[in-house]
């Protein structure tokens, strides 16, 4: 096993992948909205939202 670094948080689900996404100024200001509203990360933001458009999509 490798070793882990001073701070790795230990989890059931890792975060191995990492996606960097353009947006407009207006999308970063309502992804920052969102993100103290709901006092969670902006990562989190975007899991929940994709995770409520793969949900919906599964319905139709």
């Amino acid at each position: 096993m490798a070793a882990l670094k001073k701070g790795t948080k230990l989890t059931e689900n890792p975060k191995d992948y990492m996606l960097r996404v353009r947006m407009d100024k207006e999308i970063v200001e309502k992804l920052d909205y969102l993100s103290k509203k709901f006092d969670s990360s902006r990562s989190e933001i975007v899991r929940k939202g994709i995770e409520e458009q793969y949900q919906k999509s599964k319905k139709e």
